[in-house]
């Protein structure tokens, strides 16, 4: 299968870690992040709307970065990742004290993780959106705490990585593991092949 060279809109070290999985040859583009809040979600908007439209948005940010910093044109992949728990999305903790808050809140229940995947080139734009069931045991505050001090909360959705420490707390997952991950493989090929 000949899939072109892309851009990666993302700095997740795990987004690049899977491409680099399934052998996609990839180029990491840091594009500046808008001023103001970090993804805010708009009134009234779903949470699977919600990452629909980050994603969305990154990979049409990225484009214009493109083409501002005349780079070489090439397909770009972008992505956006939610935990959602009882409809509500729960983002990227913002001190220790809220990564306990959130690991509290997901502790002995079933919560969604959504994944979009955007991929953009010159007038064609592709998407598919992983949605994954994960159960997390009881987890104790000792482990909770232990967890938190470990710094793996920091900058995750949800306050976890199912691909490090957290791996003990979750009891089963029904869906994407990769997604869960950041990047839903069978989705980011299906988009991918359709370039080749």
């Amino acid at each position: 299968m000949n899939i072109p060279a892309i851009y990666l809109a993302s700095a997740s070290p795990r987004r690049h870690e899977l491409l680099n999985q399934i052998g996609v040859e990839h180029e990491i583009l840091r594009v500046p992040a808008p001023p103001g809040e970090d993804e805010p979600q708009l009134a009234g908007e779903t949470a699977a709307d919600y990452v629909q439209r980050t994603a969305l948005e990154k990979a049409l940010r990225a484009q214009t970065y493109v083409q501002q910093q005349e780079m070489l044109v090439r397909p770009i992949l972008s992505a956006d990742t939610c935990v959602i728990l009882n409809g509500k999305v729960l983002g990227k903790p913002t001190d220790p004290m809220d990564a306990s808050r959130i690991l509290s809140q997901l502790s002995g229940h079933t919560h969604e993780v959504h994944t979009a995947v955007v991929l953009a080139h010159r007038e064609l734009l592709l998407k598919a959106v992983s949605i994954t069931h994960v159960t997390m045991r009881k987890i104790t505050m000792k482990e909770i705490a232990m967890y938190v001090e470990s710094g793996e909360a920091e900058g995750k959705a949800g306050a976890y990585g199912i691909q490090g420490l957290a791996a003990i707390f979750i009891e089963k997952i029904e869906g994407s593991y990769s997604g869960v991950m950041g990047l839903p493989l069978y989705e980011t090929w299906n988009l991918l092949t359709q370039l080749a």
